[in-house]
């Protein structure tokens, strides 16, 4: 057989991971690698927490799925404690991440087809964005390496510079729905709103009756140092999209909205087997029982600060380091180089996981509980692989 039984759409490196301990991950021969890309900010408490651990244990040995055709007091339970957390008055759980922004973008749409307007209904979304892998989330991005070969795409929304509020505000038509964004741009090259930019949004929707979408997927759940990215702004939206770090490694997802913006989502407008299933609702409660406590995110924002420190200590002594980019524990480093291809170096010679990302960046997105010792060994790997590395080196 000529293709591989797993379909070959992930240039797949040599880690193979059997097994997680905290900041580390180990494969069947014992191998050690620091994973300070979190499964791509996903692992937001490591590997084997044992609360989380102990959660999920728990839960599939009494219920792991029935169907939403049912009442559901594990949903109930958990929406109504994000909902206390957030601007949201209401929710729906999802799988993934681009299910979530899935579910956003139809949330916004179904606003102004209940308020009879159906023409309003394209958003403006912003160059280089990362909003999933599915027809729509694929069609709110220009970057042609997510829509080579699945054109023609839906014309639903209008992808303008990031950051650029005057080119939102001469963009503006009858056919305008609202706006989609990351606060940080991830896969984008951890590029955040500037302030201006996200308020002037929050101001335009406020006053064209537009609807304010957040796509919170990497940016939440302390993962910037506050619960969502858009709490230090200022800023509240009017439809959010959730997932990554929200499960702690268990698959989950949600689209949180107003009542004012949920106002079309009646029975029949949405669905899924699998959301909101036990198993998903018992990781969300572990993990808010960490990560939303006061405490917690405070340690995760002297943690952020220590680790930047550390990182723009380390530029100037590599010519191949530019900058730190970043909130939080979001944080990216501007490269004089291939960032996919010292991400390899980096991975395969140092054993130090972290994520490319566009404009030359390298992500790093270690778990929020990490200590002095894990920044102290992240900063060692990058500074030795960084002496090490060979810009012609394949990816």
């Amino acid at each position: 057989m000529a293709i591989s039984p797993l379909m070959p759409v992930y240039p797949r490196c040599e880690v193979a991971p059997v097994r997680g301990e905290g900041a580390y991950l180990f494969d069947a021969d014992g191998k050690k690698w620091l994973d300070f890309a979190s499964g791509i900010a996903v692992n937001l408490l490591g590997h084997g927490h044992p609360h989380l651990t102990k959660a999920i244990q728990q839960q599939a040995a009494t219920l792991m799925h029935t169907s939403n055709l049912y009442g559901s007091p594990q949903q109930l339970s958990v929406a109504e404690r994000l909902i206390a957390l957030t601007f949201a008055d209401t929710l729906f759980f999802t799988n993934s991440g681009a299910e979530a922004v899935e579910c956003a973008i139809k949330t916004a749409r179904a606003y102004h087809y209940a308020g009879g307007n159906p023409e309003k209904f394209r958003l403006i979304t912003f160059s280089n964005a990362f909003h999933g892998r599915t027809l729509a989330t694929i069609s709110a991005t220009d970057q042609e390496k997510l829509r080579k070969g699945f054109e023609p795409l839906p014309d639903w929304f209008k992808v303008l510079p990031y950051n650029d509020l005057e080119a939102v505000k001469a963009a503006l038509d009858p056919s305008i729905g609202g706006f989609l964004l990351e606060p940080v741009q991830g896969e984008g090259g951890i590029r955040p709103a500037t302030p201006e930019f996200l308020n002037g949004l929050r101001a335009l929707a406020d006053a064209h009756d537009l609807m304010l979408v957040l796509d919170e997927v990497q940016t939440g759940v302390g993962r910037t140092g506050t619960l969502f990215a858009h709490e230090q702004y200022g800023v509240t939206p009017d439809i959010m999209a959730i997932a990554k770090g929200i499960g702690g490694g268990f698959p989950v997802g949600a689209c949180l909205a107003t009542e004012k913006a949920a106002r079309g989502m009646v029975i029949g407008t949405h669905g899924s087997t699998y959301g909101g299933n036990p198993l998903a609702m018992a990781a969300i409660n572990a993990v808010l029982d960490i990560v939303a406590e006061p405490e917690f995110l405070a340690q995760t924002r002297q943690t952020s600060e220590r680790l930047r420190a550390a990182l723009q200590q380390m530029i100037p002594n590599h010519d191949l380091f530019q900058e730190v980019r970043g909130l939080g524990l979001l944080l990216g480093v501007k490269l004089n180089g291939d960032s996919r291809a010292f991400v390899a170096h980096a991975r395969s010679s140092h054993g130090l996981l972290t994520v490319a990302a566009g404009d030359n960046v390298v992500r790093i997105l270690p778990p929020l509980n990490i200590g002095e010792a894990h920044i102290r060994e992240c900063v060692d790997k990058l500074s030795a692989a960084a002496a090490s590395f060979q810009p012609a080196e394949a990816v």
